[in-house]
C-alpha cells in the first residue's frame, strides 16, 4: 500500500502525502502502479466529461475534461511531451538530445508537439459519440500507462540517478508486476463492450504499435529511457488508442 501512495504522490498534485509519506526506496516502484492512477486521473476526467456534457457543448466539455485532468497531474506527462520533442527534434546525438531534455526552456519542437497534441486529442474526443468518448477516457488512460511501464524491462535508465530531474530511477518490473500491470491496465477497457462491438479491441493495438515504434526510436538515439520519454510514450499511446476508435466506429 505503501508504494501505491508513492506512485499517486508522484503522479498526481493530490495531497496523497497528507495520508501516507512513503520511503525514498518507495519511489523506484512507481511504475508498478501507475495504471491505478489511471484509473484516477482518467476515471475523473470521464466523470468530468460525463457531468459537463449535459449542460455545455460537447467540445466545451471535452476541453474542460483535459483541463481537470491538467491540473490533477500537474501537467507532468505534457511536459515530459515538450521536452522528448526538443530533445528529438533539436538533438543530433545521444549528449545532446539528453542536454536538451534536460533543459528546463521549452523550444519550437515542443511548442509545436503540445499544440497538435491537444488539437488532436480534442479534435477525437470530440468527434466520438459523447459516452463512447466518457469509456474510452476510462480505458485510454490506464491502457497506455499499462503499456508504458514495460519501458524500464526494455531498456536502463539514459542517465545517472545523480542527474535525474526527480532524483529517481525506477526499478525493472518483475513477471508478478507486469501481471499485476495487466489487471489494472486492462479491466477499465471492459466496459467499452457495452457500447461497441468485438472489433474495439483492434483499437488495442494502435497503442501497442505506437508504443513499439517509439521505444526503438528512443533505444537508437539514447540507449535509455528518461522521465520525459516515459511521459511522451503514455500520451502518444493514449491518443493512438483514441484515434483508432475513432476510425473503427466511423468505419462501422
Amino acid at each position: 500500500m505503501v508504494n501505491v501512495f508513492a506512485s499517486l504522490i508522484f503522479f498526481t498534485r493530490l495531497p496523497f502525502w497528507r495520508i501516507c509519506q512513503p520511503p525514498k526506496e518507495a519511489y523506484a516502484t512507481v511504475v508498478e502502479h501507475w495504471p491505478l492512477v489511471g484509473w484516477l486521473t482518467g476515471g475523473i476526467m470521464a466523470l468530468t466529461l460525463f457531468g459537463a456534457c449535459h449542460i455545455l457543448p460537447f467540445s466545451i466539455a471535452v476541453i474542460l475534461a483535459v483541463v481537470v485532468r491538467l491540473f490533477l497531474t500537474g501537467a507532468l506527462h505534457e511536459d515530459g511531451l515538450a521536452d522528448f520533442f526538443d530533445g528529438f527534434g533539436g538533438g543530433t546525438s545521444r549528449e545532446r538530445t539528453l542536454a536538451i531534455m534536460k533543459d528546463s526552456h521549452i523550444g519550437t519542437y515542443g511548442v509545436i508537439a503540445l499544440i497538435f497534441y491537444f488539437l488532436l486529442l480534442v479534435g477525437i474526443l470530440s468527434s466520438l459519440p459523447p459516452m463512447t468518448a466518457v469509456f474510452a477516457i476510462l480505458a485510454g488512460d490506464p491502457l497506455a500507462k499499462m503499456l508504458t511501464s514495460q519501458i524500464v524491462n526494455f531498456m536502463p535508465y539514459a542517465r545517472r540517478e545523480e542527474e535525474a530531474k526527480n532524483k529517481t530511477i525506477y526499478r525493472p518490473v518483475s513477471m508478478g508486476a507486469t501481471i499485476s500491470l495487466a489487471l489494472q491496465g486492462l479491466p477499465p477497457s471492459l466496459p467499452l463492450l457495452l457500447l461497441t462491438d468485438v472489433t474495439w479491441w483492434l483499437a488495442v493495438l494502435a497503442p501497442i504499435l505506437t508504443v513499439a515504434i517509439l521505444f526503438i526510436l528512443i533505444w537508437r538515439r539514447l540507449q535509455g529511457y528518461t522521465g520525459d520519454c516515459c511521459g511522451a510514450v503514455c500520451l502518444l499511446a493514449e491518443l493512438s488508442f483514441y484515434l483508432a476508435l475513432l476510425l473503427l466506429s466511423s468505419a462501422s
